[in-house]
């Protein structure tokens, strides 16, 4: 069973994937591995500047960095993005047993009084019907 995860490790997950461009080099990791000079293409910033994003993200846990030779693969850690999922799946309960609840109290509210069922069709008395206000 994996360590149970702290407030801090929760907020630096949440600090990283905060920002459009980290959360993009994520769904580029989530293809598989690549070089920093692969993630950085299609962004309009430096190599030091998207250094910056992978250290935030990999100080988060959310990817590892390799050595081989020359080539410095990236690749996606996915244990602390189900640590995030886990935590807001609590949330979404909740929120889903709220509606359910808010459901079944709108169709209590909707459903006729208890002990007056319907009439058949005949709202009134037989042989006095209302039309324009006026009996006929």
């Amino acid at each position: 069973m994996p360590a149970p995860v702290t407030s801090d490790q929760l907020s630096a997950t949440f600090q990283a994937l905060a920002d459009p461009t980290r959360r993009a080099i994520l769904a580029r990791l989530s293809q598989g591995e690549t070089t920093v000079t692969d993630l950085a293409e299609p962004f309009d910033m430096s190599l030091p500047a998207i250094s910056k994003h992978l250290k935030v993200l990999e100080r988060a846990g959310l990817i590892a960095r390799g050595r081989e030779a020359q080539w410095r693969p990236c690749r996606l850690e996915a244990a602390r993005l189900k640590d995030v999922a886990d935590w807001v799946e609590r949330y979404r309960r909740f929120w889903e047993q709220s509606l359910d609840r808010l459901d079944h109290y709108l169709r209590e509210l909707q459903a006729p009084p208890k002990g007056q069922g319907r009439t058949g069709g005949r709202g009134r008395a037989k042989g006095k019907r209302k039309e324009n206000g006026r009996k006929h």
